[in-house]
């Protein structure tokens, strides 16, 4: 299946002071796909958004659209729009004429924006407001108002730019579910830029984790959160326990002084290897019943589980548990092998191991 845009080998260096925000990205995203682009400030993420809608050029390289070059396609013909972190809603106007905007640019008939405004304030659930002013509406409110402009316009893309941003968490996590059945709904693509990994893995068909203007791995959410390819993945999609260790053979690793088995395969006897294991997936067992022998060393009340630090041969495991253990509690840890992930040792993000019980 042939892509709606294609990034190939696409550089972006800023003149000024020379910096690479974007270095040979490749990228590649469907029709219908709400893809995600994921990582820390200054990954390139919002650069990567910019290109599409045509508001910046890359230094070098090209960008498709249904197999064409768009890079001398000004922004106003691209079939692109973008809801930006601050939604930009002229104060001046009302809901109607706020949405309406773009249609009356194009000179589009009354009665057809008339009918094409009040059939998105349906859709975004704002049936009712077209004479509400911008101040009069709750940020939430705003942000469909902004969602309803950018999609009046029959866009193919959409682009979020951090679009929930400046709401609370409750609202935040409400928008997310409704962001993403209106996707569904239009049945168009939707590209998204944020830093919250919880936003990317609710709401995303394909997740694209960025760092220093480089992809470090595409996936669906489970894989980006199951299958880190490597340790800065692992670290930015939750939280992670990371060890280094040696892979004696298929299915065998070596860490912590001990040998555990384990479901990966595919490297070398006796290659030094990092691994991941999340923190829902340690048990803490009986002193004497499990694997390592260890010491809780603190303990917090997270709401619907406890986060516990248990200190295990100069490792401290984090562990999220619903059954409490108390600080200075002597248990046993135990650990299943399809939850120890095996990954490439990476040069560039080196575990940090230290030996006074705290996590790199």
């Amino acid at each position: 299946m042939s892509a709606l845009i294609e990034f190939r080998d696409v550089t972006k260096i800023y003149d000024d002071d020379g910096t690479i925000v974007l270095d040979r990205l490749n990228l590649s995203i469907q029709k219908n796909e709400f893809m995600t682009l994921l990582g820390p400030s200054g990954c390139g993420k919002t650069t990567t958004l910019r290109i599409i809608g045509g508001f910046i050029n890359p230094t070098s390289g090209d960008v498709l659209y249904n197999g064409g070059s768009i890079l001398k396609v000004p922004p106003h013909k691209r079939r692109v729009n973008t809801v930006f972190q601050k939604y930009a809603l002229f104060p001046h106007m009302d809901v109607f004429n706020n949405v309406a905007f773009g249609l009356k640019i194009k000179k589009t008939d009354k009665e057809q924006i008339r009918t094409k405004v009040l059939d998105m304030l349906k859709m975004v659930n704002l049936t009712g407001y077209e004479s509400r002013r911008v101040h009069q509406l709750s940020g939430g409110q705003q942000q469909r108002v902004a969602i309803a402009r950018a999609l009046v316009n029959e866009p193919e893309i959409l682009l979020l730019d951090e679009p929930l941003g400046a709401l609370d968490l409750k609202l935040r996590r409400e928008m997310q579910v409704e962001l993403k059945n209106m996707q569904k709904r239009l049945g168009i693509t939707f590209i998204y830029v944020t830093h919250d990994q919880e936003e990317a893995l609710t709401m995303s068909d394909t997740v694209v984790v960025m760092n220093n203007g480089v992809i470090q791995q595409t996936g669906t959410p489970t894989d980006i959160y199951n299958e880190p390819s490597n340790a800065f993945v692992a670290r930015f999609i939750g939280d992670s326990n990371i060890l280094d260790g040696v892979m004696k053979k298929d299915r065998t690793v070596e860490f912590l002084g001990k040998t555990f088995e384990c479901v990966d395969g595919g490297f070398g006897t006796n290659e030094d290897v990092q691994i991941v294991i999340r923190p829902e997936d340690v048990d803490i067992v009986p002193r004497g019943s499990g694997m390592l022998a260890g010491v809780v060393t603190d303990t917090l009340f997270k709401g619907v589980h406890y986060e516990m630090n248990i200190y295990c041969n100069g490792y401290s495991f984090l562990v999220h548990s619903t059954d409490i253990s108390e600080p200075g509690s002597a248990i046993d840890v135990s650990i299943e092998p399809e939850a120890i992930h095996i990954m490439k040792k990476d040069k560039n993000l080196q575990q940090e191991m230290t030996t006074d019980g705290e996590n790199a």
